[in-house]
């Protein structure tokens, strides 16, 4: 899946993965990521980035976002979303519900992706994220397009922590026209996503990745 708003930014590749028809997911979360590793890693080559560029939070529901100033092979953590300006790196966050927020500055070539669920979106990580591309990038909030992956909604989950991320990106300064979500739920179409709460916690992983190409 790839979202129209992002497709009109020049110099900046993404994806969001969809559920793979012949992976086994059926497990607990680390066993999943391990077997869905290898077409995880083939999907941020195909959109231009060598696998070995691609730099993964470890996500345990928080706010603190790393700024990367070259690309690692190493898991980030204690970290929940990433932040660089690098050509050639991408950025991959893990999410099953919750909503992965894209990031990108046309203006300055500043970019990121956040893993924003109940507790991230209570902690205000979007808010966070964008504070950090300001300080270390010089992004200016009216130059951002924020983009929202599918996650879960009401009525199937209590909370619309979509509005709440939505709602801190006004707040930060990001015009309303500059905000993009596709309204899809996770919980409703599990031919192609996955779903945590649907699927009892044993389930895979989209990944959302977001990179600079130039």
């Amino acid at each position: 899946m790839t979202f129209p708003a992002l497709e009109a930014l020049p110099g900046f590749a993404h994806r969001f993965t969809l559920r793979h028809p012949e992976i086994n997911v059926d497990d607990e979360r680390a066993v999943v990521v391990s077997r869905l590793w290898d077409w995880h890693r083939l999907q941020a080559e195909e959109i231009g980035f060598s696998g070995g560029a691609l730099c993964i939070a470890e996500q345990v529901h928080g706010r603190e976002v790393a700024v990367l100033t070259e690309p690692t092979s190493e898991i980030i953590p204690g970290t929940d979303g990433i932040i660089s300006n690098v050509p050639g790196l991408v950025i991959g966050i893990y999410v099953a519900d919750c909503c992965a927020v894209y990031l990108a500055d046309p203006r300055s070539g500043a970019f990121g992706v956040v893993h924003s669920g109940k507790k991230g979106s209570e902690s205000g990580i979007t808010t966070h994220a964008i504070e950090k591309m300001q300080q270390h990038f010089g992004t200016r909030p009216e130059d951002l397009i924020v983009q929202l992956s599918p996650c879960i909604r009401p009525p199937a989950y209590e909370i619309d922590f979509a509005a709440q991320i939505r709602q801190q990106a006004l707040n930060a300064g990001v015009s309303a026209g500059q905000i993009h979500d596709t309204g899809l739920c996770t919980s409703l179409d599990l031919h192609r996503f996955y779903s945590y709460r649907m699927e009892k916690g044993r389930t895979g992983r989209m990944l959302a990745l977001l990179g600079r190409t130039a």
